[in-house]
């Protein structure tokens, strides 16, 4: 018989030191040669990210020894910072960024003695010339991305182009080596795919105030001989119509994924007979064909899944192309799987294994599909799929359970009724451990987590920072509100001219829910996110009194300043879909931000914030806390010198945690000697 204890008090083996060490999952894969490498995380490592190849005896090579730290910051998110090819002499050579100073630099691992060359300048103007999105052109010795560059002292003064970058170093000291090759007219732009002949090149483009999964355009231009781009013009997408990634069939036909059916599909346009090619003049596939394609065809219709999602990062792949003409896809809703999709006939047909989760990144090497995957019993590894004998296997990061898994979570998919009948959609964690059990007049204090985005997702994986603490008699339900991605663009578009509205409400709801069925005690419900989930636990706490306490990290509490200079560029323009166009609805800037209602708080919450977070900058929560000091909220603030927007470092991660539990254990009356004390305020 079990032993029994109160919730929150049970014995763990996930130390915060545990879930912190496994932090992060491998992204950005990519072959060079017949070899799958990739960027993984490295928490003890100062948060860096690293550089892996697979090696033929199935070991995980890591590339590049710190300091160096593979990670763009084009956007702030950043996006694919490396490429590679094998080089016609042997060995491959690597194009990747440096994050310390956002060059590119050049490497031939296998050269003896060889180290990275830079081969892009320096600036002194808004942190330096910034890449991503590389592709490599070995026959013509240069490098296509993505360049950021700033031109003034704002986060606004900034352009980007599609540029070409000589391998041979020219560019190192001489900007003006570096060759424009898009024309500058759109805001932002994506790394160019290049047609199987060579002649033609695709990339997606859009302009404030859209943000990418609101409306984007993708783009086809002639390669000429030279190099440069001819006839660039719009073949799809749009202004309410979102394409997140375009790439090029084997027989030249476009691929891209479109959302103008509601739901992000798969959508191919031929090459059209007899046409002179997809930069000539004439419309495109989303007009019915003239010009350089035919007809738009959509491969899966009517199946309401997604095949795409929201582009934070540049260089997302959700779809990648067989060479035999099959498509490799990631979709789903909630969940997400691998599937091979035959482009004739629409048949799809999903990977075996037990993963829920599919990250947007894939890589194909003749007939293997590679992706990174994960489930609610193990993280993310790489896993290659045969497409000839439909065997799927982790080849790289595969899970070892650190602990017993008898202490993991599992999940319920649950779908709560919200304001207005509207469905809500969440996983919902219980507490649980296999060496105690709850007294029987007892319910368990639940955490309501808010995603960041807001428009993210709530993936269906193994977290051990969500063991952390049901395995301590803690639960957490994680809410897909009203604005997050996985169940179509109506399900997206709820949280237009709502943030700070339907957010705080549907997760109230799934709180009140919880608590009304008998699941959780609603006298211990407390509420947490990170940046726009930041946001929303803010604003929950200065609207509702759901909530016992709440866990705000990097949050979002001013909406004012945020739209006037007081975040990058990439989102400068957000808040005009979200909240309404400022000029037009001042009155809803002012209303809805935490910080001019600190006297409505009353319960107790915890603030953490990375110092050099320029997304979501320090000074809002110190305006924040100014306006709470003296009026008797306990409250905490820990600040984390040298981290930016998401914590990246093991000893942040760890007393993030820590802190979190002494913030729940001290407002739920739990007596846990084991937890490091939080001083609060008031």
């Amino acid at each position: 018989m079990l032993p029994t204890g109160r919730y929150g008090t049970w014995p763990s083996p996930i130390g915060a030191a545990l879930a912190a060490g496994h932090d992060g999952r491998p992204d950005h894969l990519g072959v060079v040669g017949d070899e799958v490498w990739w960027t993984a995380p490295r928490p003890a490592e100062d948060g860096r990210r690293a550089l892996v190849r697979l090696r033929a005896d199935g070991s995980g090579e890591s590339v590049l020894p710190a300091p160096w730290n593979v990670r763009s910051r084009v956007t702030e998110y950043g996006g694919l910072p490396w490429a590679g090819a094998a080089r016609p002499s042997g060995g491959p050579l690597i194009v990747f960024v440096h994050f310390g100073d956002q060059r590119l630099y050049a490497y031939e691992p296998d050269v003896p003695g060889a180290v990275p060359r830079p081969l892009t300048p320096l600036s002194a103007t808004g942190g330096g010339l910034r890449w991503a999105d590389p592709r490599l052109r070995l026959g013509d010795g240069e490098v296509w991305c993505v360049l950021e560059e700033f031109t003034g002292p704002s986060p606004t003064d900034v352009r980007r182009v599609i540029a070409a970058v000589p391998l041979d170093g020219s560019a190192a000291g001489d900007r003006g080596a570096v060759r424009e090759l898009s024309d500058g007219r759109h805001r932002f732009v994506t790394g160019p795919e290049v047609s199987p002949d060579g002649r033609s090149a695709a990339w997606i483009a859009w302009d404030h105030p859209r943000m990418p999964w609101d409306g984007t355009e993708v783009i086809v231009a002639r390669v000429a001989g030279d190099g440069t781009f001819e006839g660039a013009r719009a073949v799809a997408g749009g202004e309410t119509e979102s394409v997140c990634q375009v790439a090029w069939a084997p027989d030249g036909a476009l691929l891209y994924l479109s959302d103008a059916g509601g739901w992000w599909e798969p959508v191919r346009a031929a090459p059209a007979a007899g046409g002179e090619g997809p930069g000539d003049d004439g419309e495109g596939p989303a007009a019915g064909g003239a010009g350089g394609f035919g007809p738009a065809v959509a491969l899966c219709p009517g199946r309401a899944e997604e095949f795409g999602g929201a582009l934070w990062t540049l260089g997302s792949r959700w779809l990648h192309p067989l060479p035999a003409g099959p498509v490799a896809v990631v979709h789903g809703t909630g969940g997400t799987a691998l599937g091979i999709l035959d482009a004739e006939t629409g048949e799809l047909v999903d990977a075996p294994g037990p993963w829920t989760e599919w990250a947007p990144t894939l890589a194909v090497c003749g007939d293997r599909v590679y992706g990174v995957a994960a489930s609610p019993r193990s993280g993310y590894e790489v896993v290659e799929l045969d497409t000839r004998t439909g065997h799927a296997r982790v080849v790289a990061g595969a899970h070892a359970d650190p602990v017993d898994p008898a202490y993991y979570p599992e999940p319920l998919l649950r779908t709560f009724t919200g304001p207005d009948g509207r469905e809500i959609h969440a996983h919902v964690y219980p507490p649980h451990s296999p060496d105690r059990t709850a007294p029987d007049d007892e319910l368990p204090p639940y955490v309501i987590r808010a995603h960041g985005g807001p428009t993210g997702r709530v993936p269906l994986v193994l977290d051990l920072e969500i063991a952390y603490f049901t395995s301590r008699g803690i639960g957490v339900a994680e809410v897909a509100y009203g604005g997050s991605t996985g169940y179509g663009r109506d399900y997206r578009e709820r949280l237009r001219e709502q943030w700070g509205v339907v957010d705080v409400e549907d997760c109230a709801a799934v709180a009140e829910a919880l608590a009304d069925e008998g699941t959780a005690d609603p006298a211990r419900l407390a509420v947490r996110g990170g940046s726009a989930g930041g946001w929303t636990a803010a604003v929950s706490l200065t609207t509702t009194d759901v909530y016992a306490c709440g866990t705000i990290v990097y949050p979002i509490l001013d909406l004012y300043a945020w739209a006037t200079g007081e975040t990058h560029d990439f989102e400068s323009r957000y808040l005009e879909s979200l909240v309404g166009p400022l000029a037009d609805v001042p009155g809803r800037y002012r209303d809805r931000s935490p910080v001019n209602h600190v006297d409505r708080i009353t319960a107790p919450f915890l603030l953490l914030q990375g110092l050099d977070d320029v997304i979501c900058p320090p000074a809002q929560c110190e305006r924040f806390l100014a306006k709470t000091a003296g009026r008797g909220v306990p409250h905490a603030y820990i600040a984390f010198p040298g981290e930016g927007h998401g914590f990246r470092r093991a000893e942040t991660v760890q007393r993030a945690l820590e802190a979190e539990l002494a913030l729940y254990t001290r407002t739920f009356g739990i007596d846990r000697p084991d937890v490091p004390d939080l001083e609060l305020r008031t």
